[in-house]
């Protein structure tokens, strides 16, 4: 019986500290180990216990799986709203939350780290690694003219010029000093001015609400700690019916894209994509799969009014 069977796995304070995390993102054994302080067999075996139960999802990228509260149980799914404000007075739960941030923090940092090290030669590096069809034209055609349009994680800066003939006003944000220089030369070598670029997280973009027309982030969100997050912080800066046009890698199987190009997602599925976006406020939802050749990944692109 699906309620009594979710009774059962949430009878337990462990068992709660865990749905209470995993309320607030996914994550996968080893993090939530350190978060809770627990030992590895006995966060694994609760684990089992809660997704048997339907409590939780478990989605597996490569040799990594990440497990998230909202598995397959209906009456979970009822009472979600309660368990959620319940789970706030566990005694624990200051001490859960600074550990959470903590983990997505590391995540954050050793992104950050990655493409300072790697800035000058970071076009080089993906296009070589990890081959993609030609989606740029597609892509620019998304992009309204005339408006500010935002890029965020614009890396080199090899879409600004694109962006900056269709634009009234072009936005870079990037996370990477390193990287956020190297766009600025390559835009002085151009002779290209007038394009603002900002040091900024995509958790926390240096944008006012409603600013931005449309916002452009191509191939970064698989490099997000947390990509819900980062597509509710977009939906915030939009104006009401602000364009959202995003492009990024399908699900694959390609697991050393994590050491040797700072992936933290192995690409996406259109499903979790559209959820995360409607979950945003996101609506108007379109999806396009661009399939890549022998060798190439396939890139999903799509478009979404605020």
């Amino acid at each position: 019986m699906d309620m009594l069977d979710t009774l059962k796995a949430l009878a337990d304070p462990c068992r709660l500290r865990l749905v209470a995390v995993l309320l607030r993102g996914e994550f996968t054994v080893q993090e939530l180990t350190s978060i809770l302080k627990v030992g590895q067999s006995k966060v694994s075996w609760h684990l089992k216990i809660l997704t048997e139960a339907g409590v939780l999802a478990v989605k597996r990228q490569g040799t990594w799986s990440y497990y998230r509260a909202g598995g397959t149980g209906p009456f979970f799914a009822a009472i979600r709203p309660a368990v959620e404000e319940g789970v706030a007075d566990l005694p624990e739960r200051p001490a859960d939350l600074a550990a959470v941030a903590a983990v997505l923090e590391e995540r954050r940092r050793r992104s950050q780290e990655f493409f300072d090290r790697h800035a000058r030669q970071w076009d080089d590096l993906a296009r070589t690694l990890l081959p993609v069809p030609d989606y740029r034209e597609r892509l620019l055609s998304l992009v309204p003219k005339g408006k500010t349009v935002v890029e965020i994680g614009l890396g080199t800066g090899g879409l600004l010029p694109a962006l900056a003939a269709r634009a009234e006003r072009v936005i870079g944000v990037d996370h990477s000093p390193a990287m956020l220089e190297e766009a600025r030369r390559r835009l002085a070598l151009a002779g290209l001015a007038g394009i603002d670029l900002r040091l900024g997280e995509m958790t926390h973009l240096p944008l006012p609400d409603r600013s931005a027309d449309c916002v452009v982030i191509n191939m970064v969100l698989h490099h997000a700690a947390d990509p819900a997050v980062v597509l509710a912080e977009i939906r915030r800066t939009l104006v009401p019916g602000g364009l959202l046009v995003l492009a990024d890698l399908s699900r694959h199987e390609r697991e050393w894209v994590r050491e040797n190009l700072a992936d933290q997602w192995l690409g996406f599925e259109e499903e979790e994509l559209t959820s995360w976006l409607m979950a945003a406020g996101f609506g108007e939802l379109n999806c396009e799969r661009i399939e890549g050749a022998e060798g190439q990944e396939t890139v999903l692109l799509l478009r979404a009014t605020a």
